[in-house]
């Protein structure tokens, strides 16, 4: 038998027994005996105090993206619980793995309105992968380690484990379970079928004009290598999601970008015309589809997903396969013919070449462009940094214009949108990457969301550089104003603060660019400065996104950058 504990010191040594040594969290009255056992293993764990919970649940998220283990953040119960669900429907659509640790007022006062009390596990139940209320110390050590094989198996998820007082103070004899883990109806796939990869092989081989639509599944498999070698072997061009960039090289010469409502011209148009898609851990959201009447019209489809339920849901496919892509994939590579596609790969190259001739980046502009500030960022980094992103139109120039090399690169918030993001995830990225620069890149709009994490970033010397791209409205609301809403600007311009005076207030060095030729300068100090750093980039107020793909339209119905200069362009 294992020693006598109180559930309070169980919580540690279950994360510790799970490999935890960072925790991001805010202490509160159910959770206040937690916290005090916490003072017994602050030699093994290391807690992040955040500003807000919102915040600690990014954080953990961020931690999860970068170091593709499972995130941990903790909270105290009733609005702590409530202010987390934010950041728990993030990792939800992304599939990131984090738990979050809820606590909740006694099993006795459950249901009675106590002070403080929410229907936790009621409330994220559409957010969550899965959760747990814990009515007995004797089930707590259990409930962590289904927790974290939840989180972290299948397709990765946020776990919740709401946890009362009563069961904190409860003891019981501790002893980490060991037994394999059995959960009835959660069987991930490990394996595909020998009739699938026969399909599957069959379609690739007689395609002519094959896509390879490369997701998150790439990165969350750690199917890289596999992707690469049906692309190699295949002659395959591919076109990657939001959140797939650095899944496949962008310097791989058959590497298309990105697609979707902001991606390449070249992507959209190859997606539309080609006869075969293989889509690799995607789910063909609204946001890469368009109109999904129209959507590639003429071609066979193979979808390859861990989670069973993304196969033909949004897009019917001639081919299904529920299982892990790596697996999948060393399944269907030996089969694959060697196919030049000459004629195939010209035709996107002509894309490309059409697309290069609209680069905002080549019109001389006589004011500040955001796509500046990335491309600076890129070349002051070498393209070797960790960049995390707000929601907006910073966040598309920077997919478009940062190309990612390597994967968990870039982390952003893709399927839920949620701004306030970027910098706790930086802060809790810092925590396991120690070898690479980490650059946040937010918009003046996004940044004011969770502004208070720049405490939790100097308390912690949290070593990431803040970008702000100011230019005074909520940037891509109002783009859509602009385009379908006659220029009705209605609740778009934002005032903000002295940045400057805020990062002076809250002890970072803070500096402000408005002209290209001191960005890589300015960056310079960032990056000789030792912890965080704030840069306020002052730019064009009336810049757009392009291409851009309006809501519902067909996917090659892209409104694309006007051909004349920046200062006689529409504003």
């Amino acid at each position: 038998m294992g020693k006598k504990l109180k559930g309070a010191s169980i919580i540690w040594e279950s994360l510790i027994q799970e490999g935890v040594d960072v925790v991001f969290g805010y202490p509160g009255g159910q959770i206040i005996h937690g916290y005090d056992a916490l003072t017994n293993y602050r030699d093994k764990i290391h807690h992040v105090l955040v500003r807000h919970e919102q915040g600690a649940t990014h954080m953990a998220d961020g931690y999860a993206r970068a170091s593709g283990k499972v995130g941990v953040c903790i909270v105290t119960s009733g609005p702590g619980a409530t202010n987390a669900v934010t950041g728990l429907a993030t990792a939800m659509m992304d599939s990131s793995p984090i738990v979050c640790i809820a606590g909740q007022v006694g099993t006795a006062a459950i249901g009675g309105d106590a002070f403080q009390e929410v229907d936790v596990t009621g409330v994220t139940l559409p957010v969550t992968k899965h959760n747990y209320l814990v009515t007995h110390v004797k089930d707590l050590a259990q409930t962590f380690r289904e927790a974290f094989y939840v989180a972290r198996t299948g397709r990765p998820g946020p776990v919740l484990i709401d946890i009362p007082k009563d069961v904190q103070t409860g003891e019981i004899e501790f002893e980490y379970p060991t037994a394999p883990i059995d959960l009835p109806g959660y069987h991930p796939p490990h394996k595909s079928t020998e009739k699938d990869v026969a399909a599957a092989v069959a379609l690739i081989n007689q395609a002519e004009r094959p896509v390879i639509l490369a997701g998150q599944g790439v990165l969350l498999s750690g199917a890289m290598a596999e992707v690469l070698e049906l692309s190699n072997k295949g002659n395959i061009p591919v076109t990657t999601t939001l959140l797939g960039l650095g899944g496949v090289p962008a310097s791989h010469h058959f590497s298309l970008g990105m697609m979707g409502m902001h991606g390449e011209a070249a992507d959209n148009h190859a997606i539309q015309e080609s006869d075969l898609l293989i889509a690799c851990g995607m789910r063909f959201d609204d946001r890469v589809t368009g109109n999904l009447k129209t959507y590639s019209p003429n071609s066979k489809k193979i979808h390859i997903d861990i989670d069973a339920s993304e196969i033909n849901k949004n897009v019917k496919v001639d081919v299904g396969i529920n299982t892990d892509l790596r697996v999948a994939l060393q399944q269907i590579n030996p089969g694959v013919q060697a196919k030049n596609h000459a004629e195939w790969l010209a035709r996107i190259r002509d894309w490309q070449e059409d697309s290069s001739q609209r680069d905002i980046l080549n019109i001389e502009t006589p004011t500040l462009l955001g796509v500046q500030v990335v491309q600076g960022i890129w070349e002051g980094t070498a393209g070797k940094a960790v960049i995390v992103s707000d929601v907006g139109q910073h966040q598309m120039l920077q997919a478009q214009y940062y190309p990612h090399e390597e994967p968990r690169t870039h982390i952003t918030s893709g399927g839920l949108g949620t701004m306030g993001f970027g910098l706790p995830a930086a802060i809790g990225a810092s925590f396991c990457v120690k070898d690479k620069e980490i650059w946040m890149i937010a918009g003046d709009g996004s940044i004011q969301m969770n502004i208070q994490e720049l405490a939790t970033a100097v308390q912690e010397n949290a070593n990431i550089k803040i970008c702000i791209i100011n230019n005074g409205y909520l940037g891509m609301v109002r783009q859509w104003q602009q385009l379908f809403f006659d220029a009705r600007y209605s609740e778009t311009p934002i005032s903000s603060p002295d940045y400057l005076k805020i990062a002076d207030a809250y002890g970072m060095p803070g500096y402000r660019v408005n002209k290209k030729e001191d960005i890589i300068p300015t960056m310079r100090k960032a990056q000789a400065h030792q912890g965080p750093v704030l840069i306020e980039f002052v730019v064009e107020q009336h810049d757009m996104v392009y291409p851009m793909v309006p809501a519902g339209a067909d996917l090659h119905n892209m409104i694309r950058r006007p051909h004349r200069q920046f200062s006689d362009m529409e504003m």
